[in-house]
């Protein structure tokens, strides 16, 4: 039987775009082991309360229902949530969740 890590891999970058949006690129697996500290990221972020914010997912592999929370809290402390560069997994995950309905989704 494999085991499982107590923490897997998770990357979080955060910028200013251009227009002044902040940007959080996430990448990894995102799952119940890390999701809080992207909780506390975003937390970080939304502290500044910025009308838009954008996550950058990329380069994100994985994401479980404890993702998906995190996203859907920032949707409810920010106007707007865009999630860009979704690959076709995580795509997936968004679509049938029903979050396109949440969140701007862009290619």
């Amino acid at each position: 039987m494999a085991e499982l890590s107590p923490e897997t891999e998770l990357s979080i970058m955060t910028a200013v775009g251009a227009d002044g949006v902040p940007v959080m690129s996430v990448g990894g697996e995102l799952d119940s082991s890390n999701a809080d500290t992207l909780g506390e990221a975003v937390a970080a972020v939304i502290a500044n309360r910025p009308e838009r914010l954008v996550f950058d997912l990329a380069d994100l592999r994985f994401m479980d229902s404890a993702g998906i929370a995190v996203l859907i809290g920032a949707a409810g402390e920010v106007e707007l949530v865009e999630l860009r560069s979704l690959s076709a997994i995580i795509r997936r995950v968004v679509e049938a969740t029903g979050l396109t309905t949440i969140f701007k989704v862009e290619s």
